[in-house]
């Protein structure tokens, strides 16, 4: 009622309802939303490479170099699995199969330009990434995993912070 006209509050009262599993909540607030004509704001990441800047949207795939990322991210996700990373799927805040979780979080914006960046810079170059909502938590945790046996600095400005993931730590100290 205080502001109506912001989508984020409807987008976080929207994920209390999902984390409580309360579908009936969130398909209520998501209808709220379209009379409103309110619409959720996508993940977007940017990445500056050889002085080109690259935005890369959540699950978009019409970056041209997406099918190097794609493969690039197949071996990334292999390579933390190995190393003993889970994906968590309770960050997906919605009604869906376990699998579509694993894949929903598999293209979130952040992912994917890193991805980009490791195939398109030196090894050993630090990374850095700038993005417009905040990081989820799997998404933190796998860049721990990344910079770890990448041998990589990742820096990922969200919307509260800077994070510096350096050897498989974040310079928040996992308070984000």
């Amino acid at each position: 009622q205080l502001e109506p006209e912001n989508a984020g509050n409807y987008v976080l009262l929207s994920n209390i309802y999902a984390s409580k599993k309360m579908w009936d909540g969130v398909n209520r607030l998501r209808d709220m939303m379209k009379t409103v004509g309110l619409k959720k704001e996508k993940g977007c990441s940017w990445i500056e490479i050889k002085n080109k800047v690259h935005m890369l949207l959540a699950g978009d795939s019409s970056h041209p170099m997406l099918a190097a990322i794609t493969e690039k991210l197949k071996h990334l996700t292999m390579e933390m699995r190995r190393l003993g990373f889970a994906p968590s799927t309770d960050y997906v805040l919605h009604d869906v199969e376990e699998q579509e979780k694993d894949d929903i979080l598999s293209v979130h914006s952040e992912k994917l330009a890193v991805a980009l960046g490791l195939i398109s810079t030196s090894h050993g170059t630090p990374l850095q990434v700038i993005k417009n909502l905040r990081i989820c938590g799997d998404c933190h945790e796998a860049m721990k995993f990344i910079s770890s046996f990448e041998r990589r600095e990742i820096y990922v400005r969200d919307t509260n912070r800077f994070h510096h993931f350096k050897d498989g730590k974040c310079s928040c100290a996992d308070y984000w």
